[in-house]
């Protein structure tokens, strides 16, 4: 019988309720700097550095997406994490605007390009 290694765990991990922004802050400047467009797949954090990627799983459902922090928040008590239009979408969270889910990290934003992450990627 071969022993197979443990799966890694991601370096952060997060359970918690999700929300989305989109057309009233399209175009608009993030705290990164960036200009917010609601059809890429980013998200609002209050710590995680810029450029921090994450898988975000809907946990109603399943579904899941990859994300880039851009922006800080959410503002509102009880909430982890304000994802993208396009990311809500994704994740099947349009007709409820907040579900709970879990965040992984994917990336140390320490030995990523900022902007790497391909905004085309597909939802799993």
């Amino acid at each position: 019988m071969e022993n197979s290694p443990a799966p890694s765990q991601p370096a952060f991990a997060e359970t918690g309720l999700a929300s989305y922004y989109g057309a009233r802050f399209h175009g608009k400047l993030t705290a990164s700097g960036e200009v917010f467009n609601q059809e890429k797949f980013t998200a609002a954090h209050r710590t995680l550095p810029w450029g921090s990627r994450l898988k975000v799983i809907n946990l109603a459902n399943g579904k899941s997406v990859e994300v880039r922090i851009n922006d800080r928040g959410p503002f509102t008590k009880g909430r982890i994490i304000d994802v993208s239009l396009a990311a809500a979408r994704a994740l099947g969270m349009l007709r409820s605007g907040v579900t709970t889910v879990r965040i992984e990290s994917l990336s140390d934003p320490e030995t990523s390009n900022e902007f790497a992450l391909d905004d085309k990627q597909n939802a799993r």
